[in-house]
């Protein structure tokens, strides 16, 4: 093959790979960062343990190289937690919010004294915090509250804490403490999806509409798969409350292309399509949601309307 073709064949590559290049990107990023000593040097072949916190057990393992470093491909935005493990040191965790098309660093610096007290810190953390949810899922508000206080005073930055204080506040009715302590949540984390959801529920409740639409809005870009799926419903709420059907209808559509099991989602629609004169079609809808929520809270009224609409 002479020059001129090398030359051509590998132009042409090169244009191929590069057309490839941002889809390919914008699929995904990745994590890097760098182990070190206390005295800034270093760590070679330390275990990295990269894991997802969405809800969803994920798991990704690498070391470092000879310079400390290491790199781990992700394809998914969200919150990460990066372990540094050495067998005679012990650990080191850091969290990290991830973006899919940037690169997201994570430097961790291994001691032993940092890692024996982080450890133990993490430990109480974990124990507290599960405390906080055992008195919500019991009944007990105020102990919930008391204990996801003492978790914050551990980790100041618990974005979760908050959250579930805000909840907390909402099962003893008060809305002005949750409304506040959401808003906490969201100067630690403002991407956080689940905060924005909530803040969004309770403007829409309190016939905030505006304050609802900018916070489900914020929810929806924040949020990834199920999450997004939950905002998209919530605007096509304050759509339906704002007296905006077809906008409403075409939400709860978008909801359902995001999580088909959205049943909330399916009993909306039906209300719309009902709305619209399509009775067969909004038979179909409630008849998924009675599927998907046969006790669900709209279950008697869709119950009650496929037995009306059928005869």
């Amino acid at each position: 093959m002479t020059h001129t073709s090398v030359t051509r064949v590998t132009t042409l590559l090169l244009a191929f790979l590069l057309a490839l290049a941002p889809a390919a990107f914008a699929q995904s990023t990745m994590i890097k960062g760098k182990v070190v000593d206390k005295d800034g040097k270093p760590m070679v072949g330390v275990a990295i343990a990269i894991e997802f916190q969405g809800g969803v057990n994920r798991k990704l393992q690498t070391k470092t190289d000879k310079r400390g470093e290491y790199i781990q491909l992700l394809t998914e935005s969200g919150q990460y937690k990066i372990t540094a493990t050495d067998e005679k040191i012990g650990s080191q965790s850091t969290m990290l919010a991830v973006r899919l098309g940037r690169v997201s660093e994570a430097n961790i610096v291994l001691a032993p004294t940092t890692a024996a007290n982080n450890e133990a810190k993490a430990a109480e953390l974990r124990k507290v915090f599960d405390e906080g949810v055992a008195a919500s899922r019991g009944g007990n508000p105020d102990a919930a509250i008391e204990r996801f206080q003492a978790a914050l005073a551990l980790s100041p930055n618990c974005f979760d804490c908050y959250y579930n204080i805000g909840v907390a506040y909402m099962t003893k009715k008060d809305d002005k403490q949750a409304e506040a302590t959401w808003l906490k949540a969201l100067e630690v984390k403002a991407d956080y999806a689940e905060a924005l959801n909530a803040l969004s529920t309770l403007y829409n409740n309190q016939k905030r509409f505006d304050e609802a639409a900018a916070m489900s809005t914020k929810a929806a870009a924040a949020g990834g798969g199920g999450g997004s799926a939950d905002a998209v419903f919530n605007q096509g709420i304050i759509l339906w409350n704002q007296g905006k059907i077809a906008e409403a209808k075409a939400k709860f559509e978008e909801a359902i292309k995001a999580n088909p099991n959205l049943a909330d989602a399916h009993y909306q629609l039906g209300m719309a399509l009902l709305n619209e004169g399509k009775l067969a079609e909004a038979v179909a809808e409630f008849e998924t949601y009675v599927k998907l929520a046969p006790d669900g809270q709209y279950s008697t009224q869709a119950k009650g309307m496929i037995a009306q609409l059928k005869k």
